[in-house]
């Protein structure tokens, strides 16, 4: 994971703007370079995963243009072969330095011929123009605001901009920025055709995309490890990878002392994959000491996405600590897919679908968002095989029927796809969906709300929440939340556009609470 930075004029207080960028050094430890860029500056810190040669440093420059990019491109090796057929020589291994002859041969169509997870800033020597661009679901963060001169500035984190810029909002993934204007060029929710392939058919081709998905993550020139919750999908990836790796891959698990759920199960894949396998347990204390900082390192004040950041959280800084991993696995973008458990109650295909549309087009501000700060702030890069574009765009495209919870287990179509494979024990591949939150330890959720509850009056609360018009508390919780948001960045809660709740019209959905375990279908998911 790295960090980078475009300012696109004249920085009329350079050490404001290195003050900025120096917040997410965490990000890339290894280097920083900052380099003029016409009347501005491209910047860049370095974690070096793919050419770890100093000639892999960035910015990359091609006459009088330079290029950083925070990203992986997967397959980037045929790419620079073409390339290199056509008169361009390349001095590292570093896959990010094919963008600029990229867009010197075909501009900016080259976005939409990328396979990747990525978040880049050019500057055209011969145009004098700033470009920049972010992969088709915002895996890699981007984020833009102006200054008060009404420069426009490219940042990684929100935390790179505050001080810099008046109003911070995050890069719309898929697009890119050229001549003043954001151009999509890559809708990942517009299905151009329903897949209407038999169910074998549509499981057998989940079972070889996700497949193909993971194997192209595990190519890295830096050490690689696994998130395993114990959950479908966090054991998937990690069985796949363990198939195809010719040593036996670490494999890494979290939860609360008294009432971990996940770490068993955790164990029981991790045992019959033959990983590995790492237990980090974590304390009431170390949940409420590390609250503000990982409020800080988010950038959120939703609920969902702190609670699910504190095991997580916790978990790579163990790993940081204590191992020399550059890389890690994960099983984030399932539930978009394939439901959630509130996705049960989706009243018709069709509602399912929008669902899923609408999640998948608000990622980069939940989960990826979640997985990519926890992760990044301990100098790990995070590598999602579930986003895989390819993977992405066919389950999409499945009749929403068969997506749709009518088989009585939910994400029955992943579930039936590795089916009988031996690539997991039943009682994992068949295990009930427990939401990260949950599954680390009812216990964690609990004695957040219980701090919450007890950090408050009644009266405070209902005062205190009058003050936010936008995404107003509606819990103490959610409270207790937006005020540390707003002491790291005042007056900049439009980053996120709401809060992650169930679908609220839907029968059995109106709850006040995100967490599973309020709904009447969550049964057996704490067990």
């Amino acid at each position: 994971m790295c960090s980078i930075i475009g300012y696109c004029g004249p920085v009329p207080d350079r050490t404001v703007f290195d003050e900025g960028f120096s917040r997410t050094k965490s990000r890339g430890p290894d280097d920083t370079r900052v380099l003029p860029a016409g009347p501005g500056l491209l910047g860049f810190h370095r974690l070096a995963i793919m050419g770890l040669s100093p000639e892999g440093m960035q910015p990359f420059a091609l006459g009088s243009s330079l290029a950083v990019c925070n990203g992986e491109l997967y397959g980037f090796q045929a790419l620079r072969e073409d390339l290199r057929h056509r008169g361009y020589t390349f001095h590292s291994d570093s896959d990010c330095e094919l963008l600029l002859p990229l867009y010197r041969e075909y501009g900016t169509d080259m976005f939409a011929m990328l396979d990747a997870e990525f978040a880049c800033v050019l500057y055209d020597g011969e145009t004098g123009e700033f470009i920049a661009a972010r992969d088709p679901i915002g895996i890699r963060p981007l984020y833009y605001g102006r200054d008060p001169q009404g420069t426009l500035v490219f940042a990684s984190e929100p935390k790179n901009l505050t001080g810099l810029v008046d109003r911070i909002m995050p890069f719309p993934p898929g697009h890119y920025y050229k001549g003043g204007k954001f151009t999509c060029y890559r809708d990942m929710t517009r299905v151009k055709e329903v897949c209407r392939d038999d169910l074998e058919t549509v499981c057998r081709t989940i079972r070889e995309k996700l497949t193909a998905g993971v194997e192209k993550r595990l190519i890295s020139d830096a050490p690689v490890g696994f998130l395993l919750s114990g959950g479908l999908d966090s054991s998937l990836v990690c069985a796949i990878a363990a198939q195809k790796s010719k040593t036996p891959i670490q494999t890494f698990a979290i939860g609360m002392e008294e009432d971990a759920i996940d770490l068993k199960y955790a164990r029981e894949t991790a045992d019959y994959i033959g990983s590995r396998h790492t237990e980090v347990y974590m304390t009431r204390e170390e949940v409420l000491s590390s609250l503000p900082e990982v409020v800080r390192l988010l950038g959120t004040y939703d609920i969902t996405t702190i609670r699910a950041s504190m095991g997580m959280y916790l978990c790579c800084k163990a790993i940081h600590k204590k191992t020399g991993l550059r890389v890690l696995l994960t099983g984030e973008i399932s539930d978009e897919l394939f439901g959630y458990k509130y996705t049960d109650f989706a009243p018709t295909a069709q509602a399912f679908q929008e669902e899923a549309a609408k999640r998948l087009r608000e990622l980069h501000m939940y989960d990826v968002l979640r997985a990519d700060r926890c992760i990044s702030v301990n100098s790990l890069e995070a590598r999602v095989p579930f986003g895989d574009l390819d993977f992405v765009e066919y389950v999409m495209a499945v009749d929403p029927e068969k997506k749709r919870n009518t088989y009585g287990k939910g994400k029955y179509l992943l579930r039936h796809a590795f089916e009988g494979t031996g690539l997991l024990p039943d009682s994992i591949l068949w295990r009930e969906k427990a939401a990260f939150s949950d599954a680390v330890g009812h216990s964690m959720v609990d004695y957040l709300k219980q701090y919450a509850e007890s950090y408050y009056t009644d009266g405070e609360y209902q005062t205190l929440r009058q003050k936010y018009t936008h995404a107003q508390p509606f819990t103490k919780e959610s409270l207790l939340y937006r005020e540390l948001f707003e002491q790291y960045y005042p007056g900049q809660s439009e980053m996120v556009l709401d809060f992650w709740m169930p679908n609220k019209t839907w029968p059995g959905c109106d709850v006040n609470d995100p967490s599973a375990r309020v709904l009447s279908n969550y049964g057996a998911s704490g067990l």
